[in-house]
């Protein structure tokens, strides 16, 4: 597929209306990264290999096409505007899939509160990004076409071949899935942003034309693999309305905050298809407490009894931690917190879409996994079991109350998947990702939304990251 916007990309660079991509900063330039000449060979997770989807010949060397290419690079990198060096800045730097993930999570704050199904389309964006770059490094390596020659680029042309554009196959594929995931976005803009990720390397001097044309289908065609993928999973699945035989109603078992009738939120995600797990309810916990119970009575006190001392400290995790209404959700809290750590990192571009990849996997599966539980028990959440117990008939937490069951926390589970990978990833940080995970964990807590015992989907978190990296270390990128 031709270019289709690109007279006008290049002539607006970063447009004012850039809605989904606005107001991220722009990204510093990276250190330049060894070459990774096996990551064509890295095992993909839709594609059945990095060479799956066909890349066609590279215009032949000394054709008028290949000299037409170089020259449009030469015009462009060599005489650029204000606003393509800003455009050029944008799509650059140490995360080249930054801006994809921002607009995964701007869309995210853009519909109904929903914790697995954001876990599950981060997921799903993120591994069309790394398929699409695994697939872009094989048809480098097959076709070793060198970087445009002579230019004076605005950015280091890196160490890799050129043909095709990773950047644009990474943009082709981020744009086809989040159309798909989210059909009430423009589709018209999303595939502008993809055309303007992809022309920011000819303006850049670094590629060619024909590079990120090819970059592009090739990125296209990946998304459409994953949104197959997506649609095999379970996702859409509508829940009937009926609890399980031996759930009924309050004040044993869950119901919805006080004075709201809502439905639960995806009360069927627990049997949507995992990714490493065998099913949702491979790491399901044992019971709680039941309702009632001295067990029970005695949570429902500490909370009570934490709300009434609660420090600034511990509002302010709390707060940070929320994932309310409107937001990113918590697994959109740990992406962004887990960029930095993978910006500094330094890493290569295969390296940083893997990254991202199998982080986000593991938040998939914890939100399946927790989901699997929180209705199999259906237990109750605090404010209305505080409540019930005649403790404070008008108690309150310091923040709104989920419209989903309590036992277990999703947002633990996200929490012990999110430290697992990163130390895998990063050892040297481990005792950073430990206690940020302790935060994530108890802020539950601390904002009178779940039980202390509901930090038990922490643990399960941890096992879902172990099989991630136990696929991870046969993928060919620890070799």
């Amino acid at each position: 597929m031709a270019l289709l916007l690109l007279a006008g990309v290049l002539g607006a660079g970063c447009g004012d209306d850039d809605k989904a991509g606005d107001g991220a900063a722009v990204n510093p330039a990276p250190a330049e990264a060894a070459a990774e000449p096996a990551a064509g060979r890295w095992r993909t997770w839709v594609l059945s290999s990095g060479a799956e989807v066909k890349v066609p010949p590279p215009p032949a060397p000394g054709s008028a096409k290949a000299k037409a290419d170089l020259a449009e690079v030469k015009r462009l990198a060599g005489n650029p505007t204000d606003a393509a060096e800003k455009t050029v800045a944008k799509w650059n730097g140490p995360l080249p899939t930054s801006q994809w993930t921002k607009t995964a999570l701007d869309f995210v704050s853009h519909v109904s509160k929903n914790p697995p199904l954001s876990s599950r389309n981060y997921a799903l964006v993120h591994v069309a990004m790394y398929d699409a770059a695994v697939a872009s490094w094989h048809w480098k390596y097959a076709y070793e076409v060198e970087p445009p020659e002579g230019v004076d680029t605005l950015v280091p042309a890196g160490a890799e071949f050129s043909y095709p554009s990773e950047h644009a196959a990474m943009a082709g594929a981020a744009s086809t899935v989040l159309a798909a995931l989210y059909p009430n976005e423009s589709a018209l803009r999303l595939e502008e942003m993809a055309e303007e990720a992809a022309t920011s390397r000819v303006q850049a001097g670094t590629n060619t034309p024909s590079d990120v044309a090819a970059g592009l289908d090739l990125g296209r065609a990946v998304g459409e693999k994953v949104i197959a993928y997506a649609k095999t999973d379970g996702a859409d699945q509508k829940w009937d309305g009926k609890r399980p035989p031996g759930i009924g109603g309050g004040p044993r078992f869950w119901e919805p905050p006080p004075g709201s009738v809502s439905p639960p939120i995806e009360p069927m995600a627990g049997s949507w298809k995992p990714w490493v797990m065998t099913s949702g309810s491979q790491f399901r916990p044992g019971p709680p407490p039941a309702f009632g119970t001295p067990e029970f009575r005695a949570a429902a006190q500490e909370i009570v009894d934490i709300q009434k001392n609660l420090t600034p400290e511990q509002e302010k995790i709390a707060r940070f931690w929320e994932g309310a209404e409107g937001t990113s959700l918590p697994a959109g809290i740990v992406i962004s917190e887990a960029e930095k750590d993978i910006a500094a990192a330094k890493l290569s571009l295969p390296r940083v879409a893997r990254a991202l990849a199998l982080l986000n996997i593991a938040m998939a599966d914890g939100g399946i996994a927790a989901w699997d539980a929180k209705f199999t028990y259906w237990n109750p959440r605090p404010e209305n079991a505080i409540r019930d117990l005649g403790l404070d008939r008008d108690w309150k937490p310091l923040l709104p109350t989920p419209r989903f069951p309590a036992y277990p926390s999703g947002s633990a589970g996200y929490a012990g998947g999110a430290e697992t990978i990163l130390t895998y990833l990063f050892p040297d940080k481990a005792e950073d990702f430990r206690r940020r995970s302790d935060d994530q964990t108890i802020s539950r807590l601390y904002a009178g939304i779940h039980w202390r015992y509901d930090a038990v989907s922490r643990e399960a978190g941890r096992k879902i990251a172990e099989l991630v990296i136990e696929r991870a270390k046969k993928d060919g990128a620890d070799g």
